[in-house]
This record gives structure tokens, sequence and C-alpha cells, in this order.
């Protein structure tokens, strides 16, 4: 079994924002002003990276993962916070998997109806 290098997969993805920032200035920019925005709000650092790791599990996005662990722990996070927000996030994913299930037997009961 192979791991991933996730120190070179957050490397490798501020490179790409770099290099996307030079060619495509305003794209960066709505990015930015976006991160801006949530760190605006209420939230503090911390908190808000345990949040943006579990998106990342549930958007299955691996650059957001690398990126988001290295910054949630600058930011002090612990491991057994990060698997806190990581089991939060499973069990979303459970639960909205257990609702969608209800409305495929919906579906089973009006098209045997």
């Amino acid at each position: 079994m192979s791991f991933a290098d996730w120190k070179h997969i957050s490397r490798h993805t501020k490179q790409s924002f770099g290099k996307l920032g030079k060619t495509h200035p305003k794209m960066l920019e709505a990015y930015a002003t976006l991160d801006q925005a949530a760190a605006a709000e209420s939230l503090d650092v911390k908190t808000r990276e345990l949040i943006a790791i579990a998106v990342s599990i549930t958007t299955r996005c691996e650059s957001c993962i690398a990126v988001h662990t290295e910054k949630a722990l600058a930011a002090g996070a612990t491991e057994s916070e990060i698997a806190g927000a990581l089991a939060t996030a499973i069990s979303l994913n459970a639960g909205a998997a257990y609702a969608y299930a209800l409305r495929a037997l919906e579906s089973v009961e009006a098209h045997q109806g």
C-alpha cells in the first residue's frame, strides 16, 4: 500500500495557486476575497480549519486535505481535534446517505403503487 505524499501535495497546490494567480489574477483575487470574508466572521482560525478538513473529506478534495491539515496543525489543532472533525463529517455523510435511502424507498413505493 502506498500513501500520498501530503507535504508534496500541499506544496504543489500552493505553487499551482501562485501560477493561476499570475495567469488569471482576477480568479485568484475572487477566491482570496471568499477566504477573507470567512476570516472576517467570528470563528477562530483553528475552528475554520477543522471545518475545512471535514468539508475536504466530504468533497473528496486531496489538495484541500493537504493544505487544511497543515493549516489546522499550524493553528494549534491536535490530532484528537482533527479526528473529531473527521468523525463529524463521517457521521453527516452517513446521515445524508440514510436520508437519501428514505427517498429511494419513497421512489420504490411510488413505482409500485
